[in-house]
């Protein structure tokens, strides 16, 4: 069987199986613990779910238009207004299913082979994959001084005449971090200087903590929307914990808008009526939902950060939004998948490992689970990998005695 070059060079989603591998688990009845999970476990906004009902009820669920319906488009468009502080046309608008696929569509319609894509590292898992489907080149930004926060220097240094556009994700996944106000204005400064795009994934932008800000990047460009080549991402599957009803959106210039739509056309058509119906009652409903979960996520990320202090050897920056931590066990493990794999194999407790990433030694532990699933899982990282530990460990009503180094 003949497989293509893209095909033969695009890896299997890390987090995607992480969850099957769990679903698998759990239907077995075994006591493990999601830790690597990317979804806050409370069902979606009451107003989500009665606008979808509604429309159920009639039965009138039919295609929708490419770029998302008016409704949707009007909801994206408040949501702009209100957090960015931008008017935007509906032609500036594309609703898609989810932000994942906004995303895609962007690149196929901004890339050409070989061009070069620069994303900040640790980086999501999905993003040097995506730009290898589009016959793009990956190139990951670390910091130089080993921190989550990258410098425009650390950008600038990675650009050359291939460079088509930079990703920003604010807060980050995996590891919290918020970029800096003049982070942002200096990025958005020098791609408009230079002719690039920027793509901002803000798909957590309101899940932040400790009263801090993400910074705006529409309050550092003189320029308006058309002349821009600045593109912001949103959805409803991190914020509403909507996850499973895959409603993203872009907002651009009109131009790329068409382009990006002509595409989505081809490949899936417009995203559900159905669940864009949802997710422009979350947008149009009460937010004090969001609000609720940011607080519980604070509280929960908290939490977390206790318990992981109480183990000797980690390196531990205590994320700013998101609900992931990234988390250095290298003085315990250097290799992240070995780890992770110790950690399932023995403890029954899932986490990400770091070199999908791209930052071996490091694990992603999610915090948007219970506070039981949070304390339990991390005792048992700890009794697992800490030799000071005791010998013995119940899960249940299972007895386990390390009998690994």
């Amino acid at each position: 069987m003949t497989i293509s070059l893209i095909g033969r060079g695009v890896c299997e989603s890390a987090t995607l199986k992480l969850n099957e591998t769990f679903s698998i688990l759990k239907a077995k009845g075994e006591p493990v613990i999601h830790l690597g999970g990317g979804e806050p476990k409370c069902k979606a906004p009451f107003d989500a779910l009665t606008t979808a009902a509604g429309l159920l009820n009639s039965g009138e669920i039919r295609y929708a238009p490419v770029d998302g319906t008016v409704e949707m488009k009007q909801a994206i468009i408040r949501y702009t207004y209100e957090y960015y502080g931008r008017k935007v046309s509906p032609e500036n608008v594309i609703a898609s299913s989810g932000a994942k696929q906004a995303i895609m569509v962007a690149m196929q319609a901004i890339l050409n082979p070989q061009d070069e894509v620069i994303f900040m590292a640790p980086f999501y898992v999905s993003y040097p994959e995506m730009i290898k489907l589009c016959g793009g080149i990956p190139i990951p930004t670390y910091a130089e001084d080993g921190t989550f926060y990258p410098t425009i220097q650390d950008v600038t240094r990675n650009v050359t005449s291939y460079t088509k556009l930079i990703i920003i994700n604010s807060p980050n996944n995996p590891t919290g971090a918020i970029y800096s106000a003049e982070f942002i204005k200096e990025i958005v400064e020098f791609c408009e200087e230079k002719g690039i795009y920027l793509m901002m994934d803000d798909i957590y932008h309101r899940l932040i903590f400790d009263s801090k800000k993400v910074a705006n990047p529409f309050d550092f460009t003189n320029k308006d929307l058309e002349n821009s080549k600045l593109i912001i991402i949103n959805g409803v599957s991190k914020q509403y914990a909507m996850t499973g009803f895959r409603i993203g959106w872009a907002v651009a210039n009109k131009k790329l808008i068409k382009v990006m739509s002509n595409i989505q056309g081809h490949q899936t058509s417009g995203p559900s009526i159905l669940l864009q119906k949802a997710a422009i009652g979350a947008i149009n409903g009460l937010q004090s939902y969001v609000e609720s979960l940011r607080i519980t996520l604070e509280n929960n990320r908290n939490v977390l950060m206790q318990y992981l202090k109480t183990m000797d050897g980690l390196k531990i920056t205590v994320p700013d939004g998101t609900f992931y931590s990234f988390i250095d066990f290298s003085a315990y493990y250097k290799d992240s998948a070995a780890l992770s794999k110790l950690l399932l194999d023995k403890v029954k407790v899932l986490t990400v490992p770091g070199i999908e990433f791209g930052a071996e030694g490091h694990l992603r532990i999610s915090f948007c689970g219970s506070i039981k699933d949070i304390t339990e899982g991390v005792e048992r990282i700890k009794w697992a990998i800490d030799p000071s530990s005791s010998n013995e460990l119940f899960i249940g009503q299972r007895k386990l005695i390390r009998d690994w180094k």
